[in-house]
């Protein structure tokens, strides 16, 4: 139920705060009042389009909040715990804000959440019925939609769905590879080869890099034995050498620090330098040891460098590109060798969801047929009730292509004159007719109750006694639902639980909407309004109380 409406800076409001009641609320005024301005402003906290032409002219920003009591169920629940809120004392703050520049943001309990959310949580909180909601009554998915809502149909559907899905995933595999088979098969030699070629070469991960540098070193044996040989040589042979100048260093502070002890430092840093060129000069010992010239080994890694790049230009840049080639490779002549396995167990897979698919669709079917007796029944009876006693209301259910949502074509028919054969409804039903037919559907759907329904123009195209029969089916509706009603139609508006006025007031030069709840002599005023225009009658004042009167006796 929605409790609450803020709405700031949206069209010509600049600020209107509304208290909504359980039962049904009316919301009247003149042509070009604004009264759509909650059903606007709802749309949006249900997750709607928004655009920079709703922002009042002048204003940064419009904002739109609303607070609703929800019923808290598992699914709603879990859709919040999913975006990580949760309802306050059985409460949601849900707020939309619109900047002059076009962009949008959505919140709910405070908290940044998309649009697409909002229309995830709008299910929960209620919805909106106007005549472009009509305009999807001629729409088959939606009348399939209405009917499995009726039945209750959610697990088989979700089940048929399920099937559907992996039924047509498996036959597009099958699909696939058989198209693929003759390519593949035609390539299992090129890949044979390939496989065998880069197994024969033994590749190791690095080599590559391994063999280019020792190649380097066996090409300049003689270079490197002449370098580090004059290196070794100059650390630690001969009067000059690096070893020979540091002892004569060491030997000269060893002297001078019985003299004087503060050279104990760099008695101690000599001795540390004469300890690493000890070390460095055994390292070149051994490294000089290695240093022999190999035409043998030379030739082979040159031999094993020509292999590898022979390798490289056919299947990678370097051995780890061969090698991830090479398991690419195996992967294909495994799916090759595997193709007939594979393929039978498609086939057996493809042939085992049919069947399962079909039995779960002609369970939906079955449930469908059920239901489709029961709602055209009592579709009829609200239509009866509704000025259309004549009317015949026929749910056809009949069978189609396979698909995610069974297999079954549902049509609603209708017949509003005797002796007529029912027909599709946007063939027969005139607009009053089509605005009764809505009405009823909803009456008959909406069983269960605890949410908020708005009814934006309701009465487009009827009058008198039909009009009558609508408030009538608007107020038993109200019983277990919230319900929001833009009425221009006293027979209507006198069944409300709670009146609301929309207008619009000049404010230092500016347009302001205004909406007020009305009680007592200002709603009867507004009800003869409603009947008589602006000039108000004693007669269409008589005629307003009765009506009122009329109303809260149901």
């Amino acid at each position: 139920m929605l409790v609450e409406l803020l709405v700031e800076n949206f069209a010509v409001a600049d600020r209107v705060r509304v208290r909504l009641h359980a039962g049904l609320n009316v919301l009247s005024g003149e042509t070009g009042s604004g009264k759509s301005l909650i059903v606007d402003s709802l749309g949006l906290l249900f997750g709607g389009r928004a655009s920079a032409e709703v922002v009042r002219s002048g204003a940064e920003r419009a904002r739109i909040a609303g607070i609703f009591e929800a019923v808290r169920t598992t699914e709603l629940v879990t859709l919040l715990e999913g975006a990580g809120l949760e309802m306050e004392d059985g409460e949601l703050l849900v707020e939309r804000e619109i900047l002059s520049s076009g962009k949008s943001r959505a919140f709910v309990g405070s908290r940044a959440v998309s649009a697409g959310f909002l229309k995830e949580l709008q299910p929960f909180l209620g919805d909106i019925h106007g005549q472009h909601d009509q305009q999807r009554l001629f729409s088959a998915v939606e009348q399939r939609a209405m009917l499995d809502e009726f039945a209750g149909n959610e697990a088989v559907l979700e089940k048929v769905g399920t099937l559907w899905n992996s039924l047509r995933a498996a036959e597009g595999e099958l699909r696939q590879l058989e198209e693929r088979e003759q390519e593949m098969l035609r390539q299992r030699d090129v890949w044979s080869f390939q496989k065998q070629e880069i197994e024969a070469a033994d590749l190791k991960p690095g080599e590559d890099v391994s063999l280019d540098q020792e190649l380097r070193v066996l090409a300049n044996v003689v270079k490197l034995k002449e370098q580090a040989g004059g290196a070794f040589e100059a650390l630690q042979e001969g009067p000059e050498s690096a070893m020979s100048v540091l002892k004569v260093a060491i030997k000269r502070i060893m002297e001078l620090r019985r003299i004087d002890e503060s050279l104990d430092g760099v008695l101690e840093t000599l001795r540390s330098a004469e300890v690493s060129i000890d070390d460095a000069t055994r390292e070149l010992s051994r490294y000089l040891g290695k240093l022999e010239a190999d035409p043998g080994r030379l030739q082979f890694v040159e031999g094993r460098i020509g292999e590898v790049d022979k390798l490289r230009r056919k299947y990678g840049h370097t051995v780890e590109e061969i090698l991830a080639f090479y398991d690419q490779v195996c992967a294909d002549l495994s799916l090759v060798e595997g193709a007939d396995e594979r393929r039978d167990y498609l086939k057996k897979q493809v042939a085992k969801l049919r069947d399962e698919y079909q039995k779960a669709a002609a369970d939906l079917t079955a449930k469908r047929k059920k239901a489709a007796g029961k709602l055209d029944q009592k579709v009829e009876g609200e239509l009866k009730d509704l000025n259309m006693e004549r009317s015949r209301f026929v749910i056809s259910v009949q069978e189609a292509e396979w698909s995610v949502a069974g297999m079954d074509d549902v049509r609603f028919l209708i017949s509003t004159n005797l002796g007529e054969e029912p027909k599709p409804l946007e063939k027969v039903a005139s607009g009053g007719e089509l605005s009764r037919l809505a009405l009823a559907l909803k009456v008959s759907l909406a069983a269960k109750g605890g949410r908020t329904m708005v009814f934006d123009e309701v009465d487009a195209g009827i009058g008198g006694s039909a009009a009558e029969q609508v408030g009538k089916k608007l107020k038993m509706l109200a019983e277990k639902n919230q319900l929001l009603c833009v009425t221009h139609l006293a027979q209507i508006a006198a069944f409300g639980d709670h009146h609301y006025s929309v207008s619009k007031k000049e404010l230092k030069g500016r347009t302001h909407s205004v909406v007020e709840e009305l009680d007592g002599e200002a709603r009867v005023k507004e009800v003869a309004r409603m009947i008589g225009g602006q000039r108000l009658t004693d007669e269409a004042v008589r005629y307003a109380e009765q009506l009122i009167e009329m109303g809260s006796a149901i």
